[in-house]
Parts: C-alpha cells; sequence; structure tokens
C-alpha cells in the first residue's frame, strides 16, 4: 500500500537559494511546510550569507527532517539553485526563492496538473500575487493562460515574470542541464529563471494552474529591483539565443526587450523611482518606436512620472524631513483597505480582456514570427547553395 501512495504522491524536491536571508526565510520556509502536500524534501542552500540565514535553517531543520541545510561560498543564485538540484531526490523539482511565500495548496494543485499531464509537458506554473513585507498582497499580480508549446510566446513576453511558481519535471534538467552561472561570472544576474524556462520551452509544454497560489515578495533591495543587471543579463541571454538561432526574425528581439523595458518602468513607478521610469520608457522607445504607444501603460507611466518629477519641489517644501514623508506615506497605506485573494480573483474577471488577448497574441506568435524548428529550417536553392530562410 505504501508504493502506491508513493507512485501517487511523487517526491517534490523544493529547492531554495538564500543570501543573507535572515528577514524572510523563516515565513518561506513555514509557508514550505505548511503545504497541503506533505511528501516533498526542502533543500535550503545558504549561499555565503554574513547574517543570521544558516542558524535560522538549522533551528527550522532540527524540527522538521524534510529541511537539509546546504552551505557554499558566495557564488550567485544559478550555482545555488544547480547544487540544490544535483543533491536532491524528487522527480519534481519546485524552486522557491528565499522571500516569498507559498500558499497552502501550491504544491498540491500543481502535482495534480502534471501528473493528468501528458508526458510532453515539462512545467506547470500557477499564478502569483505581489506581497509586501508584511506578506499583504499590493494588488499586483501576474495571471496568464498561455500554455502548449510556448518559446516563441516567452521570448516575446516573459508571462512567468517569477522564479517561485513553477513545477519542473526532474527529466528537464537531465535535457537542458541547469541554471546558467555564466551569467554571474559577466555581471548579469537577475534573468536567470528566464532563461531556463526558455531552454525548457525548447523540448516540453507548459500549462498552467488557474489559481493564485504563490506570493511574490517585491521590494526596492532585492535581486529583482536591480534593473541595469537584469538589463545586462537579459541582453547575455538574447546573445546566446541569436547564436542558436541566426534567423530568427529581428522584430522579436526588438518586441521582446522594448516590452521588457517598459516592465522596468513599471517596476521603477512602483518603487517611486521617477527618473527611472522615465530612462526605461526611453529605452523602450529607442528599442521599437511603435509599440509602446499602443499600451495604455505608457501614458498612465509617462504622466504619473512628469508629474511626480514637478511635484517634488512642493513636497520638499511640505515635508523637509524625509522620515516625515516615508512615514505620511506609510500611514497613508496603512488606512487603506487590506487586499485579499478573493479581490484579486474578482479583479482578475473584471480584466479577462487582457487575458484573452495574451491568450491569442500566444496563438498568433508562432503564424507571424515562426518558431525554432522553422528558424533552423534550411532552403535548398536550385544552384546547390543552402540559404536560410526566415531571414531578418
Amino acid at each position: 500500500m505504501d508504493n502506491v501512495v508513493n507512485l501517487e504522491r511523487p517526491l517534490v524536491s523544493v529547492i531554495i537559494p538564500a543570501y543573507n536571508a535572515e528577514k524572510f526565510i523563516e515565513r518561506t520556509l513555514k509557508s514550505v511546510l505548511s503545504q497541503t502536500y506533505k511528501n516533498i524534501e526542502v533543500l535550503v542552500v545558504d549561499d555565503g550569507s554574513q547574517d543570521r540565514t544558516a542558524e535560522i535553517v538549522k533551528s527550522i531543520a532540527a524540527q522538521d527532517q524534510r529541511v537539509i541545510l546546504l552551505q557554499q561560498p558566495n557564488s550567485g543564485v544559478a550555482t545555488a539553485r544547480n547544487l540544490a538540484i544535483q543533491k536532491s531526490k524528487g522527480e519534481f523539482i519546485a524552486p522557491i526563492d528565499a522571500d516569498d511565500i507559498w500558499y497552502p495548496q501550491n504544491i498540491e494543485k500543481q502535482v495534480q496538473c502534471i501528473l493528468k499531464s501528458e508526458s510532453s509537458v515539462g512545467l506547470v506554473y500557477s499564478w502569483s500575487v505581489d506581497i509586501d513585507e508584511a506578506d499583504s498582497p499590493t494588488g499586483e499580480f501576474r495571471a496568464s493562460r498561455i500554455e502548449g508549446e510556448v518559446y516563441t510566446t516567452l521570448l516575446c513576453h516573459d508571462f512567468i515574470a517569477n522564479a517561485s511558481s513553477v513545477l519542473i519535471r526532474r527529466s528537464c534538467f537531465d535535457k537542458v542541464r541547469g541554471y546558467d552561472r555564466s551569467l554571474k561570472e559577466q555581471n548579469g544576474q537577475g534573468c536567470e529563471d528566464w532563461d531556463i524556462y526558455l531552454r525548457i520551452a525548447e523540448h516540453y509544454h507548459f500549462r498552467f494552474v488557474p489559481e493564485f497560489l504563490v506570493g511574490y515578495r517585491k521590494l526596492a533591495n532585492s535581486m529583482s529591483c536591480d534593473y541595469t543587471s537584469m538589463a545586462k543579463s537579459r541582453e547575455l541571454i538574447w546573445q546566446s539565443i541569436r547564436e542558436k538561432y541566426p534567423n530568427i526574425p529581428a522584430a522579436i528581439y526588438r518586441l521582446s526587450t522594448s516590452s521588457f523595458y517598459m516592465n522596468l518602468a513599471r517596476q521603477s513607478s512602483l518603487h517611486g523611482k521617477h527618473k527611472s521610469t522615465l530612462f526605461w520608457i526611453y529605452k523602450s522607445l529607442e528599442t521599437e518606436f511603435f509599440t509602446p504607444f499602443l499600451r495604455l501603460g505608457f501614458y498612465i507611466l509617462l504622466i504619473k512620472s512628469l508629474l511626480k518629477i514637478m511635484a517634488q519641489p512642493v513636497t520638499a517644501l511640505i515635508w523637509k524631513d524625509h522620515n516625515a514623508w516615508v512615514n505620511f506615506k506609510e500611514r497613508f497605506k496603512s488606512n487603506k483597505q487590506a487586499i485579499t485573494i478573493t479581490d484579486l480573483n474578482n479583479r482578475l474577471l473584471n480584466t479577462n480582456f487582457k487575458v484573452l488577448a495574451e491568450s491569442t497574441l500566444h496563438r498568433l506568435a508562432p503564424m507571424i514570427f515562426g518558431t525554432p524548428k522553422t528558424w533552423l529550417t534550411i532552403l535548398k536553392k536550385p544552384n546547390g547553395i543552402c540559404q536560410p530562410i526566415n531571414q531578418p
């Protein structure tokens, strides 16, 4: 009977890279260990932390044998994840960053989804919500219905957009190897998850769980807010893509990069960095001049940033003490009604057009831009010279 149960509930290896994560690692581990799906092992890699990260993990490991602490000199998130995968034993790999959280049924729902899928499905993802330091949803979220062959769509738009929302078959890593540690060596950390998703999408299909099951913490000092490093990381990944597919249409690069810069502009605005917002808007237009004007968000970000910058001298007169201004904003936020997961589900129903539009574009993208198979196809001309097709 035990063997049957194990077949029905395969081991899931949760991997957590942690660097100076003492502030949130306990909450992250609590959310993992509280999953309704119990057949898990949790490998935390202390990446040369200089705080109490290892001490906190050891304390939790002493109470729950599913937690395993690994330690390495500071080598970056890719090397930490690769070490955890190498030491893991599960049939499925579930990454989560050391400051994010899972809601109780995340692993349960993801395992159900992938076990009901064909073997061609290598990755499933859940929907995620942004959370603040107190674990409360901020109102921002990621919800896509993109599945199947997703490589071309994923090139244009990273619809998963974080490292904590996926469950991956172990066989995927046997096929594509691990996370790319060379990005850190080239001072380009930040897009390692997008890179591994792309390499998996070359060989496997994706599916999604249509529920908000992941809390994605967005803090101003996190790696996801080091926009310059992220921009370099993405450019390095694009270099490798162009080397692999020299016939890939140039329009995909322009659209992808312009969309990425608009996302950085949006994140800058959310953190009150309005000059940075204008810089990334400019970079988006410089890369692809027309499509940003088709986005309503483009005009909102542009007008908001200009107004905020113009208002700064007045704000400085009212709040000469910067801390007083920060305290005022925090009190204003605390007086706002808390947003719940139910609210976000209702909001998703009100933004169904956006989700529908994304799904439609996903179906059109391979027809417009092609796929890896078409980019690698060659046409033999009558003169006997092999000429690549789909030249940009």
